[in-house]
């Protein structure tokens, strides 16, 4: 995906799920989804990510049979209305993947950085699509219980770009790959904080920065309010990740987060035509 030619982009989340920790329920049908994609497009929304099961921390396992059934009907219908808007699929299951990427999928996201399907980074290779590869440790059923790190900046690093190394080596592109440090994944507040503060280490490597603090468990840890009142507590987290060279973020409150980045831009680079 080529970036250079806007200063952000906003990826707006639609989770056809049952159980997503701040929607679930919400979009869980066909046409609801469908009708909060056409409501993000409206919003300002650049690129549509959609997500069949739940990652959120304790989040149960959905069957890749059923994860599927839930995503690709969502996606054909969005095609048929916006053929042209990059639809991300989130999810790390290569039956999954293949299934969207069928329907119109141009972009894979993967929590596990193919950890949990082995088979993703040929797929992706062969597909020729783009990739997010994000830091994870665990499973969604464990990956809080007692994180630790010993330099918690280098370690996720390390991790995420070994995982970069053996998507490249099985015949993926520089250019097709994206990372995200996994805000919230395997991680407690002060991680979180940690990265969030040396985030231009992961915006030096050249890769582009996916970020995905939207509404997290940390900003109400800070600010001690409920998912439901994190709004201004997640834009202060875009802000800062915004300041140090991150341009893509995945967010629930499209319009709210285009809105504040249009100001930033025009603050920053003098641009007020975004």
């Amino acid at each position: 995906m080529q970036i250079e030619e806007k200063p952000f982009y906003v990826m707006g989340i639609i989770n056809a799920t049952p159980d997503s920790f701040y929607d679930g329920g919400s979009y869980f049908s066909v046409d609801r989804a469908f009708e909060h994609a056409q409501q993000l497009i409206a919003e300002g929304a650049d690129i549509l990510d959609i997500g069949g099961a739940s990652s959120r921390p304790g989040a149960a396992e959905v069957d890749s049979e059923q994860e599927r059934d839930r995503i690709v009907p969502v996606i054909k219908k969005i095609r048929e209305i916006n053929p042209d808007i990059p639809v991300s699929i989130d999810s790390t299951w290569v039956s999954v993947a293949g299934a969207a990427v069928e329907a119109g999928a141009t972009i894979i996201n993967d929590i596990s950085s193919g950890r949990f399907d082995k088979t993703m980074s040929a797929f992706v290779a062969s597909a020729d699509v783009d990739v997010i590869l994000m830091h994870s440790r665990k499973d969604p059923q464990t990956m809080q219980i007692e994180p630790a790190y010993e330099d918690v900046v280098a370690d996720v690093t390390n991790e995420l770009f070994s995982a970069v190394g053996s998507f490249e080596t099985a015949g993926v592109k520089r250019d097709r790959i994206m990372i995200d440090p996994g805000i919230g994944f395997a991680k407690d507040t002060m991680h979180n904080v940690a990265l969030l503060g040396s985030i231009d280490a992961f915006v030096k490597t050249g890769y582009p920065v996916v970020l995905g603090t939207s509404r997290k468990r940390f900003v109400g840890m800070i600010t001690g309010r409920d998912v439901k009142d994190r709004l201004c507590g997640t834009l202060g987290s875009i802000a800062s990740a915004f300041l140090s060279g991150v341009k893509i973020f995945r967010v629930h409150d499209v319009a709210a987060t285009v809105d504040f980045l249009k100001v930033m831009t025009a603050i920053e680079y003098g641009n007020c035509t975004v």
